[in-house]
Parts: C-alpha cells; structure tokens; sequence
C-alpha cells in the first residue's frame, strides 16, 4: 500500500486507516506550503501583534512573545497540552487522524514549513503511532489535547508504538528506531499542529466506515429473518418505493428482493397464507434501513469536505493576510456524528424486534418456542434476544445529542464548544453493540430458517447461511452461546455475510 495525498481530495484514506505503508503529500502543494511559512516568519520578526506567532494563546493572546522565545512558545504550547485521559485511540483511527493534518496543513493556509509535513509522512509511513487518549477534548478551540499528544511525539517527546513492538516507546526513541529525527518547532506550527478538528473527523470517518458494512450486513440478516419468519417479499416491490422516491429506500428493497429471490420458503405460503401484512420490523426494513443508509451518505458529505479542510487559526490568506477566525470549531462534525448515531441506535433497534419476533411462538408462523427443538428442557435462543435488547437499550441512551451541549472554557474565551469528539468517539461503542446484535440476529434467523426444512431459502441466504455454520452449528441442546455471538459478530465486522452472498461469494 502506497497513498500520494491531494490537498483538496480524500482518495486514499480509507487505506491509511487499514494498513500502514507509504504516505506522501503531493510534491505539488509544496510551493504554497512553503509560501505560507515565509509569510509567518516575516510576521514573527516583526514588531506588529499577530495571535499565536508572537503572542500567548488564548485568553493570554494579549501577552507578547519576544522572537528569541519563538521555539519555547510552540514546545510549551504542546507540552502543556498533552492533558488527555482514558484508554488509548485505536492506531488505525490515528493513522487517519495524521493524514488528515497532512491534507490540511498541505493547503498552504497554515504556516507550517515542509519539514513538518516531511516528518508526518514519514511517520506515517514506517508506523510511527503516537499513543493519543481518547478523552480531552470538547471539540473547540480544536482537538487540542489529542492533537497535542500527537505533536509530542513529533518533537520527541511523549509516546508512540510501532510496529511488532509490544509496548509503547517515548517519543524520542520510536522516532529514532524509525530512522527520524525530531522537528524544532517554528513560529506558529505547534499552534498549527494542535488546532483543527482532525481526532474528531477521523473518528467520524472510522465510524461511519464501519456503519456502512454493519447495514449492508443487516439486510443479509434482514432476509434472512424474513424467510425464516415465512415473511412477504410483496412489500419490497420496486413500485411501492418509487412512489416515494428516497434512494436509500428505493436500493434497500432491490437488495431485499435479490437476497429473497428463488426461496421455496417463499414460495410455499404465497397462496393460502391467512395473514394479511406482516410487523412492521419485516415490512418496513426499506423505509428504516433506506433512511439510514440517506443519513450515511449525507454524514459521508460532510465529512468528506472535513477530511480536506483547513481547521487551524490563524490562517494565512492568499493576499499574505494573517487572519484569526474559527475554522477549529467542530460543529459540522459533531452534527454528522449525531446523525451517525441516530442511524446506528435505529438499525439495531429493528435488527432487534426481527430477533423477538423468531423466538416468540406467538408470531413467527409455527417455529418453536425460543427456537429450540425442545422448548422447556432447553432455553434455545431466549436470552441471546435478551442480551440483543440489553445492546438495543443502551444504543438507544448513546444516541443522545452530543452537539446540543457546550460548556465554556478558558476562562470564557472560548465560551461556546462542539462537544464533537464526544460525539464522533461515543459512535464506536454503539458499533460494538451493533454488531452484536446483527450477529444475534444472524444465528436466530439461521437457525428459523434451518426449522423450515426440508423448505429451503434462496441461494444468497444458503451461501450466508453456510457461513455462519462455519463458525456456529445449528443450535439443537443448550450450550455456551457467549462464544458464537462473539465468533459471527466478528463475521459481520468482516462483512462476511455479504460477501457470501454474492455471487463470488459462493462455496462448493
């Protein structure tokens, strides 16, 4: 894996956050970069105030720096905001948080020199990964503190992993191990390297990423529940989407009557069936499924336009300008992780009703109780739906707003804040749960439809079937189920069930 960046462009980010490899910034962005910088050392020589390059921080951004304290000003400001807490940001989700401060500092507008941006690609490249907590910030003035545990590593201090290596190492050693050497900050370029909203975006990105497989997998599951509850495909008609015209909607039933299509299931109860529609968890999987996938690509708009903006302050403007604004605040961002939430909590809450509508005899058209051969003697799936409940609850109070909070900070200078790393983090957890329940639900609906024989279900869901009983055999006496959830839930991670049902994605 090799990634040239484009200020401007998000091509190749995905394959930063998968897999370490080597990463550079297009050579092209070099001249504006280096412009910017001129423009800042001019202004840090100079006698005029200008925030951040010879000024404080802040509410202390009426105290003047002299030019000699340059370089103490810029390593102070890291330092002292290396404050976060929590468990450590996953090393993919840093990865993207690193290259998108390359793109941002690679629009020109920051005042960083090339050395800088030399010393992020070759972190990047040979997976020098500065150890960030998750928690500290609020999302303005910027991601400072996660930011600002990144930067450590940048001038040698603080700590980085790498790869194959065990335990995190200080700043100083894991860069030299790599064969780099620390940067001496510049005029402005640790306020540069701090400021901006790149944790929060990159934890958005990562997430949404994710979200988008777990949905494809929830309409395997989806089907799957479908047949096994001997469903009608009736309510996946093109026409009746058409009608309303959203295109999540309209490519969630194409989806549904693909993964349907040739049931016998299906077909043995399409005459003669005496019920007239079914709940509305089978029925309405495209309207609730097709505006997820809508929210999805609407937070992907957002994000993407993040992905290449410049978030720090101030900025160098094209007529050589020097102007404090407030690009950091994240507030773009923690709207689209909201959103993201929203779509997260409602995919599971209907994978959910699906998994209680199969165990329950009174509504899933003659399977047994729980799903067991012998109710009473054995609890089947009864508490696995129990724990998809406990999952969809919490998923339900995680979605709560994160952007409508805001707390002031620093001393009232910065008195209005986006909470979007709150947001954007929170989003992960929710997908742990998420993917449980679809994995839940993957085994139940497995296990209807396998009750159904010698009927058989469409040649989509037998390839998706076959792979879940790879990794959990039908369930005939009660036993350990804990162990099953956790090996399909990894199988929706992994998109396993899409893939199998595709066609390139059938077994002998």
């Amino acid at each position: 894996m090799s990634v040239t960046l484009t200020p401007g462009e998000t091509t190749g980010l995905r394959a930063i956050h998968d897999a370490v490899g080597p990463v550079t910034l297009k050579p092209a962005a070099r001249a504006n970069v280096e412009r910017s910088a001129r423009i800042i050392a001019e202004a840090a020589a100079g006698d005029a105030p200008v925030y951040g390059v010879n000024t404080g921080f802040g509410k202390l951004a009426s105290i003047r720096i002299a030019p000699g304290d340059t370089a103490t000003l810029q390593r102070n400001l890291i330092l002292s905001h290396c404050c976060g807490v929590g468990a450590e940001t996953p090393a993919p989700i840093t990865r993207l948080m690193m290259a998108l401060k390359l793109l941002s500092l690679g629009r020109g507008a920051s005042g960083v020199r090339w050395q800088v941006i030399a010393l992020l690609e070759g972190m990047l490249s040979r997976g020098v990964t500065p150890v960030i907590p998750l928690q500290g910030s609020v999302g303005a003035s910027g991601d400072l503190a996660p930011l600002a545990h990144m930067s450590a590593v940048m001038i040698g201090e603080g700590e980085a992993r790498l790869p194959d290596h065990p335990t995190p190492l200080p700043g100083a050693e894991a860069l030299a191990q790599a064969g780099l050497a620390p940067v001496t900050l510049g005029a402005k370029e640790g306020l540069a390297l701090i400021n901006g909203t790149q944790f929060s975006t990159a934890h958005a990105l990562s997430a949404l990423w994710q979200f988008e497989t777990c949905l494809d997998e929830s309409l395997v599951t989806g089907a799957m529940s479908t047949d096994a509850a001997m469903g009608s495909a009736a309510p996946f008609r093109p026409e009746i989407h058409a009608l309303r015209g959203h295109p999540g909607q309209i490519a969630v039933a194409g989806r549904l009557r693909e993964l349907m299509a040739g049931s016998e299931i299906r077909e043995s109860h399409r005459e003669g069936d005496e019920r007239v529609q079914d709940p509305y968890c089978l029925r309405c999987q495209p309207q609730v499924a097709g505006a997820a996938m809508d929210i999805a690509n609407t937070v992907s708009e957002t994000l993407q336009r993040e992905a290449t903006a410049v978030t720090d302050n101030p900025l160098v403007l094209s007529d050589g300008s020097i102007v404090s604004g407030g690009n950091f605040h994240a507030e773009p961002v923690a709207f689209a992780a909201d959103q993201l939430a929203l779509a997260i909590a409602e995919a599971g809450s209907i994978a959910q009703r699906r998994i209680a509508l199969l165990v329950d005899p009174a509504l899933s058209h003659g399977l047994p109780a729980f799903l067991t051969p012998e109710p009473g003697l054995n609890s089947g799936f009864m508490i696995a739906e129990v724990t998809s409940a406990a999952l969809m609850s919490e998923n339900k109070h995680l979605a709560a707003p994160c952007s409508v909070d805001s707390t002031p900070t620093s001393a009232n200078q910065e008195d209005h804040v986006s909470m979007a790393a709150h947001g954007a983090v929170r989003l992960h957890r929710m997908l742990v749960n998420l993917r449980a329940i679809i994995g839940i639900e993957a085994l139940v609906a497995a296990q209807g439809i396998d009750l159904r024989a010698p009927l058989k279900t469409s040649t989509p869901l037998r390839q998706a079937i076959r792979r879940i009983r790879e990794l959990s055999p039908a369930l005939v006496h009660d036993r350990f189920l804990a162990t099953d959830i956790e090996r399909v839930a990894g199988l929706v991670q992994d998109r396993g069930l899409t893939a199998a049902s595709e066609p390139s994605g059938a077994r002998s």
